[in-house]
């Protein structure tokens, strides 16, 4: 059996590697389709960090996988038809967009299964980019300061 499942996988983590762990538990191949910066554009407020030529060699690298290709459209179906899919897994902020109600009646009509799981509560990309971001500008206040120490402490010796 074909499990199929979709996302960005920038910044891959632990939550990716628990989705990608689960799929490999419920058939034999894992075929994961991964958003272009177009199609992320159409959903979230920034591009990915890593390119998407890399997070396909990251997704390789790991042995769950089996399959790593992009899609470059918010259609799911195709992309099921081309790895011949018979599981699509979906996170829980799937949605009722037009797109998600298209590929679940797709897997509805064939006799296939779509299976929702819950997000790992540890991580997410987002949460890594704003601890990075957090981190970041920590340092560079720390920096300041120090600066303005160091300033301070040679107009006083000067005085």
């Amino acid at each position: 059996m074909v499990v199929y499942t979709v996302g960005t996988f920038d910044l891959l983590h632990v939550g990716h590697l628990a989705l990608l762990e689960y799929c490999a538990t419920l058939g034999d191949t894992v075929a994961v389709g991964v958003a272009s910066d177009e199609v992320v554009k159409l959903y979230k407020p920034n591009i990915p960090v890593i390119p998407l030529e890399q997070r396909i060699e990251m997704l390789y690298a790991l042995r769950c996988v089996d399959i790593a290709l992009p899609y470059h459209e918010l259609d799911y179906i195709s992309v099921c038809q081309e790895v011949k899919a018979d599981i699509f897994v979906i996170g829980e902020d799937w949605g009722r967009k037009p797109h998600n109600i298209g590929v679940e009646k797709y897997f509805n009509e064939q006799g296939k299964k779509t299976v929702q799981i819950k997000y790992s509560p540890r991580t997410s990309s987002t949460k890594i980019k704003q601890n990075v971001i957090a981190q970041f500008q920590s340092s560079q206040h720390i920096e300041q300061i120090i600066s303005q120490n160091s300033q301070h402490n040679s107009d006083e010796k000067k005085a």
